[in-house]
This record gives C-alpha cells, sequence and structure tokens, in this order.
C-alpha cells in the first residue's frame, strides 16, 4: 500500500495540500485519480521518497491539477461521485 499526500497545482503556481490517500499501486504522471470530492484529478509529478517505507508516514507526493468538467475522464459513466462517495 502507497501512502501519499495530494498537493494541488493552482493555475498561479501555487501548491497547497489537498489530502492524505492510500493506492494499490502508486499513480503515474499522467494518470487520473478521483478524489473524495467527487472530482477527477490529473497527476502532475509524483515525488518519490526514495527507499522510505512506513506503515504510518507518507511514501509519496502526488502533485495534481483538476480536470475540467466537460473533459470526458470527468464522467463517471453512470456512478454519482457526490452520492457514492458519501459515509
Amino acid at each position: 500500500m502507497a501512502q501519499a499526500i495530494l498537493v494541488m497545482h493552482e493555475k498561479n503556481g501555487d501548491y497547497y495540500r489537498m489530502n492524505k490517500t492510500s493506492f494499490e499501486k502508486l499513480p503515474v504522471i499522467g494518470e487520473h485519480i478521483y478524489n473524495n470530492d467527487g472530482l477527477t484529478y490529473l497527476i502532475e509529478d509524483v515525488v518519490s521518497l526514495a527507499g522510505y517505507e512506513s506503515a504510518k508516514a507518507v511514501t509519496a507526493i502526488l502533485v495534481v491539477k483538476p480536470t475540467a468538467k466537460t473533459d470526458p475522464v470527468s464522467e463517471l459513466y453512470g456512478l454519482d461521485p457526490e452520492k457514492d462517495f458519501e459515509m
């Protein structure tokens, strides 16, 4: 299990931490992920912490940017992320 911190890359060049998450297989640059906010994000960069393994700490930092709602990847084909991600 790869634990990661999602970091948002804004248009003006700023970065801010979004949340912590876990992946079975760490995403790569160019892949899309769905966050718990129900939105789709494009992976811009993966900052791996070389040789660092811990059950309690981050193993990578993922730099992401949101995709446009009109982008086909934002469609989950019949799923309603806002409803489906409710706890």
